[in-house]
């Protein structure tokens, strides 16, 4: 079974976003990781740019199939992990820790729309 962090917002697209304050860390979830495989390529937006919830902001390919990124809120871009430029298969050791984009959140009521541990559990299954 994949690992599942209480605590953290899910989308049914398999994004997670970690909320501290105004800003939200954006990854895929350990589930996620475990169905692409070996992770070879994560295609991040620039700082600054606006992500808006439910659209594309990326992409992770892996070695089986390539898999858009959706962002589970709307806000903009602070930072991207730059880590994944050079090892993207740090995904693979641990999804939760290695975030992909960090966005000041525009709406956090959007959070409301978003799974809890035990919702997204049950849709992993």
């Amino acid at each position: 079974m994949a690992k599942v962090i209480e605590g953290l917002y899910y989308s049914e697209s398999h994004e997670y976003v970690k909320v501290e304050g105004e800003f939200g860390y954006v990854g895929i979830t350990d589930y996620a990781q475990s169905q692409l495989g070996n992770v070879v390529y994560v295609d991040m937006p620039e700082v600054d740019d606006e992500v808006t919830a439910g659209e594309e902001f990326g992409a992770v390919e892996s070695v089986k199939a390539a898999s858009d990124l959706f962002s589970p809120v709307s806000g903009t871009v602070v930072a991207i992990n730059e880590a994944l430029e050079d090892s993207p298969e740090l995904i693979n050791q641990d999804a939760f820790e290695n975030w992909i984009i960090k966005v000041q959140l525009s709406d956090p009521s959007e959070l409301d729309n978003l799974l809890t541990a035990n919702d997204y559990e049950a849709i992993c299954k």
